[in-house]
Formats: C-alpha cells, structure tokens, sequence
C-alpha cells in the first residue's frame, strides 16, 4: 500500500498515463476506506456492487482529474456519495437524516478531533458503530476520519460549510466513544488515531478496474 501522500500522488499521475500498476496501487490505497463510507450510506448487503460502480467510473473518468492526493480523495469520495445515492433512490429508500443540519451551520465545534481518535476505525464492529449515528455525524466522521479528508474537502463532498462538517464529525466522535464504551467487545478501539485533515496551503477487483481503465483509454 502507499505510503505517504506525495506516493498517492505520483500514482495518480502515473495511473493518468496509463500505468495499470499505479492504478491498482492507487486501488488498493483508496478502496478499503472507501468502502467503509459507502456502507455508512447503503449497509454491508449493497456495499461492494456500489463501490464497484464507483471505482468503474473512477477509472473511466480519471483522465478528467486535476490535483493531488487530498483532492483525489474527495474526488473519489463525491463519485461513491452519488452512486450511492443513486443506488438508494433506485431501490426507493430514503437516507436516514439525523438532526437539523440548519443547527450546525453556525456553531463551531469544540474541538476538532472531539479529543479523542479510532485506532481500528474501519472495522466492520466500529462502522457497524458508526452507522447509528446520525446520517450527518456518520458520514463527517467516515469521511474525515476514515478516508482522511480534510474539512474544506469534506464539505465540498457533502455539499456543506466547513463549519458544519467540523461539528458534526465532533459530535460523532463524542457518540462513537460513548457507544464504544458501552460495548465491551470494542474495549481499546478509542485510542491514538490521527487527528483529522486540515487544508494544507458487484464486488470489484483491482484487476478488473484496470482492464476497465485500459478499455477505456483506446475507447477515448
């Protein structure tokens, strides 16, 4: 997996010109936190066929990207968000909202990281965890914790200010711990996790979104 952000980075340009081996290490550097936003948004049943149709189009798409490995994240992250959106206006159900999003617009948050962090985050019991909270807390926390994004980045996913994803993942982390605590199998799940981003100055393989990715390139 890739180390470092400048490595995701030099990926993405080189899976750009067509290097199959960049893309499937931009792949394996990206799917697994993004599969864990997407099943805050569909459940584990849809999950794999959703991302499947992300990353589909990520790779028919990427020729159309433009940044680094903090933009490439959200740019990844706003495709799942659609098609996962897509997938539940097909299927007939609404996302469960939780709160008003109106509250938090103008309310800073108290602490950015709610002072504490998730270790093993993307496990399935923690995302089990997460997909009680609020639909606002849990996709901030997924998407600023998880997939790493900052709170500009995050915003611009969802649609909202900086200030209301800020306050939302603060108040998720807040109800994660408490449901943590509660939960004695997930004992030692609230530890070091590394502090949230700030803006600095059908089941799918690897493989088979490279293919895809080629094809798409002589097709263009």
């Amino acid at each position: 997996m890739l180390g470092d952000d400048a490595e995701l980075t030099a990926a993405v340009r080189a899976a750009q010109d067509g290097d199959e081996t960049a893309f499937r290490s931009v792949y394996r550097a990206v799917h697994p936190r993004l599969l864990g936003y997407v099943r805050t948004l569909v459940g584990d049943p849809d999950a794999e066929d959703v991302a499947s149709e992300a990353w589909l189009q990520i790779a028919r798409d990427l020729d159309r990207f433009s940044g680094d490995a903090d933009r490439f994240r959200g740019w990844a992250a706003r495709i799942a968000r659609n098609r996962a959106l897509d997938h539940i206006r097909m299927r007939g159900r609404r996302p469960a909202i939780g709160g008003d999003e109106t509250e938090l617009t103008g309310r800073a948050a108290e602490s950015d990281t709610a002072g504490e962090a998730i270790e093993a985050v993307t496990t399935d019991r923690t995302l089990s965890l997460i997909a009680r909270l609020p639909q606002d807390q849990a996709e901030a926390v997924v998407l600023r914790v998880v997939v790493g994004l900052d709170a500009k980045t995050a915003a611009e996913t969802l649609g909202k200010r900086a200030g209301a994803v800020r306050t939302a993942a603060h108040r998720g982390l807040k109800r994660l711990a408490e449901l943590l605590g509660d939960d004695p199998e997930s004992a030692g799940v609230l530890d070091a996790l590394p502090p949230q981003r700030e803006p600095r100055g059908r089941a799918v393989t690897s493989a088979t979104v490279t293919h895809t990715r080629a094809r798409t390139q002589k097709d263009m």
